[in-house]
């Protein structure tokens, strides 16, 4: 299992995210990015998916923020996978090991929320061992 760095913002999210998504790692061939952040506007969330996505080029990205203890999460899959790997089933896992049932959206972006955010960590890995499952 991986480690995943929590990255500390009050910023928005286009700063942020340009600092971290160098650290893409490498799941069973697809390029993965999983942060969490503390304070970070839910809203900021797919803009800096976006951003990631394109850094990427081809892979998954994964983002927590964490906001008076509960978690919002969300999940991108570049275009180009969206048609094998879903976020949305990407997106449930991280959910469910935040506490909260469901999460939604489309293939290419889906979020969802959950009320632990001290399990930010844990949903991260979550949407890492999904990958893993379906990338298979």
């Amino acid at each position: 299992m991986g480690t995943f760095k929590i990255a500390t913002t009050t910023g928005g999210a286009a700063g942020a995210g340009r600092a971290e998504a160098s650290g893409a790692e490498s799941v069973k061939g697809i390029s993965f990015i999983g942060r969490a952040f503390d304070g970070l506007d839910p809203k900021g969330l797919r803009s800096l998916l976006d951003e990631y996505k394109q850094e990427l080029g081809r892979g998954v990205a994964a983002v927590v923020t964490v906001n008076d203890g509960r978690a919002s999460v969300a999940v991108g899959v570049t275009d180009d996978l969206a048609g094998q790997i879903s976020a949305v089933e990407l997106v449930k896992a991280a959910v469910a090991a935040l506490g909260g049932r469901g999460g939604g959206g489309r293939a290419d972006m889906a979020q969802g929320g959950g009320p632990d955010g001290a399990k930010a960590q844990d949903a991260l890995s979550a949407v890492r061992d999904a990958l893993e499952k379906v990338a298979a």
